[in-house]
């Protein structure tokens, strides 16, 4: 399991389905146990901000996803992120534009 299938059928998927998908991932899988709870709850936020969206039938574009990685490259070391942890988030937000 990996971020892109915790997006899977974000449009079909409650807040509370959303929520046990991504913890179940933060748990199982080894990549993503370097995480913190703040980086946690980042991604979370970004994921229902994109879900709002596509629910009502809007694809993020281009420019939205970059804006939102821009954001959190210039305030990477206030988040504390790395460059892996920029591109998991990039691999994420990536997947919702197909």
């Amino acid at each position: 399991m990996d971020l892109k299938s915790v997006a899977k059928d974000l449009k079909d998927q409650t807040n509370y389905r959303l929520d046990q998908r991504f913890d179940e991932l933060m748990r199982k899988n080894p990549r993503y146990q370097n995480l913190d709870a703040a980086n946690r709850d980042l991604i979370s936020d970004l994921l229902k901000k994109y879900k709002e969206k596509i629910r009502k039938g809007i694809k993020p574009s281009r420019l939205a996803i970059k804006e939102d990685m821009y954001n959190l490259y210039q305030n990477r070391l206030k988040f504390g992120l790395t460059y892996n942890d920029l591109d998991q988030i990039r691999d994420l937000l990536s997947s919702f534009k197909d």
